[in-house]
């Protein structure tokens, strides 16, 4: 095991004591930064950025560098599984990823496959350049999309607020869907553990579109999947679920094995803790518009959150990622109010 200056997240995770609370961002990596922005100016495209290995680790460790955050998250996309399980996508400036081809019949299904671990090495080869360059200052922490959200986009072809067509599959070819689950289920397992193999030392499935399901489809479309996939996943690494907007499944998601729960901002604090159990660490939730406000509400809510959580078994965060147009300063007045306080209970 990897010995860091910093461990604050991986002590946090796995339930042991703290000096404080650790910290970091959904989206850290790139979005708010000039220095991100610098480099992706000068590329063909944020493509071009996820697949150059020594760039996205540049852009990765660029927030531990400048914001001070307890952990840096590997610059990369969900969407790189479809496009190595052979659905190719485009990433259109300021509308989001394109689908040139989807999935929407049996037949489809032989335009994938179940992918190799070398088909995303530049995803590997990131994460051993990153892990270089952190020389042990805080931990790097590797992700993949949940298989029902990337379900979403290789049915749907692009982004949407309803994802009515692959919400449809669920319910008028239950089969086809459980298929195509499975096999994006068997690659991202493939995917996660070459990514711990390459030195990442935690580990976060986002379920960006878990809201949008009734309880009933979460419970037999998503949740068995991401259960699979927690089970396979190697020993060791702490594992974090964000499904957002599934507050409802809250309790059920607390069987998983998986050592943290990232929650949403739409859950107070002592109902997630009621609903997660004490077994769980709990990751979040500060809404991310907060960061618009000026620097003393900034102080005051993130204190509340942090007072409301409790110094156990917690990780700060905000409920979704940091929206591009927030300003550096106002992250940094999150992170260093998170830093700086200290509970006044004891553990």
């Amino acid at each position: 095991m990897s010995t860091y200056h910093n461990d604050l997240i991986l002590r946090a995770a796995r339930g042991e004591s703290t000096e404080r609370t650790p910290v970091w961002l959904m989206r850290q990596a790139g979005r708010i930064l000039p220095e991100y922005r610098a480099i992706r100016e000068r590329l063909s495209g944020f493509k071009e950025l996820v697949e150059t290995p020594e760039l996205a680790a540049e852009v990765t460790i660029q927030p531990v560098d400048i914001l001070g955050v307890d952990a840096a998250i590997i610059f990369s996309d969900i969407l790189v599984i479809p496009d190595a399980m052979g659905l190719t996508y485009e990433m259109i400036e300021k509308k989001g990823p394109f689908f040139p081809n989807t999935i929407r019949r049996r037949k489809d299904l032989e335009k994938i496959h179940v992918i190799d671990a070398d088909e995303l090495s530049y995803v590997y080869d990131a994460i051993r350049l990153t892990v270089k360059g952190l020389d042990g200052r805080v931990p790097l922490i590797g992700f993949a999309g949940a298989p029902f959200t990337i379900l979403c986009y290789m049915v749907e072809g692009h982004g949407s607020k309803t994802f009515s067509l692959a919400r449809k599959m669920l319910v008028q070819e239950p089969d086809l869907a459980n298929a195509l689950l499975d096999k994006i289920t068997r690659s991202t397992i493939v995917y996660l553990r070459a990514q711990a193999e390459a030195g990442a030392a935690m580990l976060q499935i986002f379920d960006s579109w878990a809201g949008i399901l009734s309880p009933d489809l979460f419970r037999e479309f998503s949740l068995p999947y991401i259960e699979k996939i927690c089970r396979a996943m190697p020993e060791g690494i702490p594992l974090t679920v964000f499904a957002k907007g599934a507050n409802f499944s809250l309790m059920e998601m607390a069987t998983l094995p998986c050592d943290t729960l990232g929650l949403d901002w739409n859950i107070p604090a002592k109902l997630a803790k009621q609903w997660a159990g004490p077994d769980k660490t709990l990751q979040g939730n500060l809404d991310p518009a907060v960061l618009y406000a000026d620097g003393t509400e900034i102080v005051k809510r993130t204190k509340a959150m942090l007072d409301s959580f409790g110094s156990h078994r917690y990780i700060a965060n905000l409920g979704h990622g940091v929206y591009p147009d927030t300003d550096p300063q106002a992250v940094k007045i999150f992170i260093e109010t998170v830093k700086a306080y200290h509970h006044a209970e004891v553990y």
